[in-house]
């Protein structure tokens, strides 16, 4: 079994070949920990923290404020640092079809399964929007009028799209029913 990795700031992607049986081609996609971005928060948050305990008085209004404060410093935390989504991985079976699968940070799993015959394209996709830019990989998938998304939760960068784009092509370009 042979690995092929590529690491991002974000992301790490992970091949798992099976080349000598040639029955499954795995890819991973992971989260990375974020270390930098906690310490960011950790920073920002000292000085609120010391600030509270130099003020001698301990009124109501002090009290509530620093309940309010910390309500609204808890939110900022879990918008920032938390990620639901630990990975997402793509099985391709070229018999059977393609089985994707969401792993969540509670231990959730999500599978969904697209027939090898109902598979028409992978297609990637630049996607615009006011803010920002990125890549997607979709699969055209008969019977439906909206494209599947691969990674339906991350956003992988495309040097990590590419080597499961060509997967996907390969294993539709050797069914034997033609595409019409």
């Amino acid at each position: 079994m042979g690995k092929i990795s590529i690491a991002d700031s974000r992301y790490s992607y992970i091949n798992e070949d099976e080349r000598p049986s040639e029955l499954v081609d795995i890819h991973h996609v992971i989260v990375r920990k974020s270390f930098p971005r906690a310490f960011f928060v950790a920073i920002l948050l000292l000085p609120i923290v010391c600030s509270f305990f130099s003020f001698k008085e301990n009124s109501a209004t002090l009290l509530l404020w620093s309940f309010l404060l910390s309500g609204l410093l808890l939110l900022v935390i879990l918008l920032f640092l938390w990620k639901p989504v630990v990975k997402e991985s793509v099985i391709i079976m070229p018999a059977f079809g393609v089985q994707l699968e969401t792993y969540y940070s509670s231990g959730r799993i999500t599978r969904r399964f697209i027939p090898a015959g109902e598979i028409l394209k992978p297609v990637l996709l630049e996607c615009v929007t006011p803010v920002t830019c990125y890549w997607s990989l979709s699969l055209l998938v008969r019977g439906k009028e909206e494209l599947m998304l691969v990674f339906k939760e991350l956003r992988p960068p495309m040097k990590m799209l590419l080597p499961v784009w060509k997967a996907l092509c390969g294993s539709i370009d050797n069914k034997e029913s033609p595409v019409t």
